[in-house]
Order: C-alpha cells, then structure tokens, then sequence
C-alpha cells in the first residue's frame, strides 16, 4: 500500500495577500477571488463585531457616508438602529448639522423617525406642501412648533380636506390633545404599541407625563412597516444610552468651532472629509481636536498609501478612512490621475496601521455584499456605502420619475453641484478659484429602507467569511497574517463567469 504523500508548498493553491500584493499591480474587489475554507461552524455562529475607531465598538462593519445626498438624521437614525453608524455630511451650515445631531441623540426606538411638527400659526397650505414633499398627510402641533414643544394637537388631512380656505391656521381645525389619545415617555415602547393597535387609532403622539411635551410619535403605519422588516439587533448606543453618530468637519479655522459645537451635543466621531488627506492641514487639526476634545474620537483620510496614513497615526487619529478615486461617482483618477485600486489600497495600509491598533474604514467601491466581505477579509474593520444608500428611504432628497423609474439623486461631494454647495473646501479649494469637477451628478433607483437591506447585506457577509472558514473579524485576520487565506487575480473572462450570464432574460433580486 502506497503512503500518503506529504503536503508541500506546490501543493497549496494560490497566494496569500502579502504574495499577491505584493508585486507592484494594485487590484480593485472584482480583480481578486479569495479560496474557500473549511466549514465547521453556521454563518449565523460569525460574530462580524469590529472597532469603528480606537474606542468605538459596533456590532454591523458597514457604515454611511457623509454625503449630502446619503447621510443627514433619517440616515444616522437607522444606520445606529441596525448596528452600524452614520456620519452627517459637512455640506450644511454649522446649525444645520447640529440641529441633526440633536435629531439623532433625541430619537428613541420604535417611534417615527423625524415626525412633522407645526406651530398653531401653520396653514393648512403649508400642509398640502408637506403631502407633497414628504408624503406626510397629518401633523402634531404643539406651541414652538418642534418636538419638545407642549402638545396642543394633531390635525390630519381629515381634519383640513374639505377646508376651501387654505390659508386657514391649523389650530382652528386641528383635533385638541385632550381629546387624542396620548402616551407616556415614561411607557417602554411595545406596551404603547399594544395601546395604540388596541384603541383602533392611526396614531398616538407620545409626551412627557408631567410637562405634556411631545417627545415623539407611533403609528400603526409605522408599527406594521416594522413587522415588514427584518428584525435589527441590537442598535448602536453612545456611554448615555442614545443613538451613536458621526460627523464630518473640513480642516478650516471655523472648522475647530464646528468641531467642539458638535463635541458638546454628544457627537461620537468626527470624520476629517478631505479627498486628499495627507496634509499639513489634516495633522495639525488632528492635534487640535486630540488637545481640546480627547473625547471625541477622529477619523482621518481619505489616503491611500502607508507614507500617507503613518503621518496621520504619528498625529493622534483614532481611525484612518481608506480610499481615492473609487467612488462611483468619483472620477479623481481619471481627472487627476492619482489613487489606487480600491482592494490594494485597504490591505496596504491596514498593514500598518495595526502596528498602531488602529482600524481603518474601507471607503468606496463597495456594490454588494462580497465587495464588503473583501474589505474586511483584507483589512479593514468597517465599509463605508454611499452609492448603496443613495436612493434608499432615508437618504437625503425627494422621489421622482425619470421615464417611468422612481429616483432620488445622487452626486459625488467632487461635482460642480456639491462645490457650488459649498463641498469644495473638502478638495483644498479657495473660494474664487477655478473649480475642476473630481466627480458626477445623477440619479439612482428607488431602493427602499436600509432597515431591510443592512440585515440581508451582512447575512451575505456571514456566509462569505463562513465560506471562508472564518469564524469572527478576528479570524480572519489570523488566517490572512499566517498565509493560510489563499487568494487569486480573476481574468476579465473568469469575472464575466463569476457572474450572471448566457440567460435569455433575468431579474436580479437580492432580498
């Protein structure tokens, strides 16, 4: 009887990462294929919990970026509800964006995300306004016309109808609080659930007990959407028990104010948005915000390379953000002709940025959830998504029809529109200066709540790393430092294979 032959190197298929990567070609996610591993264990036993920055742990990698037309309040609120994080973009005045961390940190679980508040002043023309851009049909009043206001009532469309005179003030039509039903903050959220379905109402505005100030809003549209929905986790809270959130701030002078504005309404994170950050600006606002708001953990990038991310980890930053010119909708390489490919770029500088226990945030080019599990599979600790949010229930921007399609829109923080807007400063841009575009504007499809699509993207992600015999975050970087994460280039034909093709006609649905 033969023996077994022992296995030798000639034996084990393809490379590890530091052999792939290491041959002077950089790879986008679509060039590489990593090799399956064994399985002993459910993709629902993956534990994919990482660090968002030095002290931020959150239980979903996968985070939204701080674009004007992905992440403001809406998009925080749910990012944080299904594990993950948001970051507010930086496109808004200083007020603008803090009165949406405030929106954030006040949001509790279970109620109407940004609920429509009037003032008794309010016509009911403002409301058929409201129809239309938000597609809201009632409203609570109270007497500052914000949440935290004493509730004076709710007027619905039943109420304001058959009202010819649209200038007519709400109050004069509205249904009075003592005549509503109302909860209390003071009641956990299911049992307000099973009040309101058991009193057969729409809606129930929720206040504080004592002081009968709106604290929030449940309806049975929103209570049946959330049995629609994958069931999400548990959420991303900060120390005091709210919803964590990040911001973007430039590297300006006004740009320190901003800063600790945002670091005294409880802001979690900051993200230095520059599109280029190894800069002399960036490390001296690093510094600055390590100095005077040691709390408050930063992110710094967008970089590329190991020279540009070890200058900002010799600086003080809490996470470096990786990525250039990857972007959908970015177009620096091909204006500017710097960057790199995107999977190159994350394993480079995750590399050497754990020699400083630092995570970094793999941002751009990610489309599905095999784009993510190779970030992370390479390095980094979280995906940062704009293309993917764009377009979804809570993105930034109103629904309409091209040629038949509903859309939202959708554009890179580089193109005209978003400088004109004032994202120039994230590019080094002096106001007056020529500006030359380094992304596009466009649309994209309608594509519902990211409630639903979060859960079903990291479950994608599950059965990736169980494919690859990895059990946690932190297998698989053990399997990629010792080699035994085996890795290959994919022709244009093998990823034309890896894909849908000789099919007649199809319909790609992914949840």
């Amino acid at each position: 009887m033969s023996k077994r032959k022992s296995v030798t190197m000639d034996d084990v298929d393809g490379f590890s990462a530091a052999q792939l990567f290491g041959q002077g070609v950089c790879y986008t996610y679509d060039d590489v294929i990593f090799h399956p591993g064994h399985i002993n264990f459910a993709a629902t036993e993956v534990d994919l919990t990482t660090k968002l920055t030095k002290n931020i742990t959150i239980r979903t990698p996968i985070v939204s970026s701080p674009m004007d037309t992905v992440t403001e309040a809406d998009m925080a609120i749910a990012m944080a509800s299904v594990g993950g994080a948001g970051f507010l973009h930086y496109n808004m005045t200083q007020e603008e964006q803090i009165a949406n961390l405030k929106a954030v940190k006040a949001h509790r679980l279970g109620y109407v995300t940004r609920p429509e508040v009037v003032s008794p002043d309010a016509t009911l023309e403002f409301l058929d306004e409201l129809a239309t851009r938000r597609g809201f049909t009632s409203a609570c009043v109270t007497d500052t016309g914000a949440v935290g206001g004493k509730l004076l009532g709710l007027v619905t469309s039943r109420d304001a109808e058959l009202v010819a005179d649209r200038s007519t003030k709400v109050v004069d039509v509205m249904t009075s609080a003592s005549d509503l039903l109302v909860g209390s903050a003071t009641d956990g959220v299911a049992a307000l659930e099973e009040l309101l379905l058991k009193s057969k109402k729409g809606k129930m505005p929720v206040v504080n007990a004592e002081t009968g100030e709106l604290v929030g809003l449940i309806t049975r549209a929103s209570i049946k959407q959330k049995k629609l929905l994958p069931p999400p986790g548990a959420p991303s809270l900060d120390k005091k028990g709210r919803l964590l959130c990040g911001a973007a701030i430039g590297t300006r002078p006004a740009d320190r104010d901003r800063a600790v504005a945002l670091a005294a309404e409880g802001v979690d994170a900051l993200i230095l948005d520059s599109s280029q950050g190894d800069s002399t600006y960036q490390i001296e606002m690093v510094k600055f915000l390590k100095k005077t708001i040691p709390e408050v953990d930063v992110i710094a990038g967008n970089i590329v390379t190991q020279n540009q991310a070890r200058r900002l980890l010799d600086a003080g930053a809490d996470a470096l953000r990786v990525g250039m010119g990857s972007g959908s909708i970015c177009t620096t390489q091909e204006v500017c002709a710097v960057g790199r490919g995107q999977a190159t770029a994350v394993y480079k500088v995750a590399n050497l940025a754990a020699q400083y226990d630092v995570p970094i945030i793999a941002d751009g080019g990610i489309q599905n959830s095999g784009h993510v599990t190779k970030a992370l599979t390479l390095g980094a600790s979280t995906a940062m998504c704009g293309s993917m949010f764009a377009g979804t229930t809570e993105a930034p921007g109103e629904y309409f029809y091209v040629d038949g399609v509903r859309v939202k829109k959708y554009r890179g923080m580089g193109s005209l529109d978003a400088m004109k807007k004032g994202s120039d400063t994230r590019y080094l841009s002096e106001s007056g200066h020529l500006k030359v575009a380094q992304g596009v504007s466009g649309t994209v499809k309608d594509k519902g709540s990211v409630c639903k699509m979060v859960p079903y993207l990291i479950h994608g992600v599950k059965q990736g790393f169980q494919d690859m015999g990895a059990k946690s975050h932190a297998h698989a970087t053990e399997l990629r430092n010792a080699g035994d994460m085996r890795v290959e280039t994919r022709t244009g034909a093998a990823q034309a294979e890896g894909g849908v093709h000789d099919m007649h006609s199809y319909k790609k649905v992914l949840w």
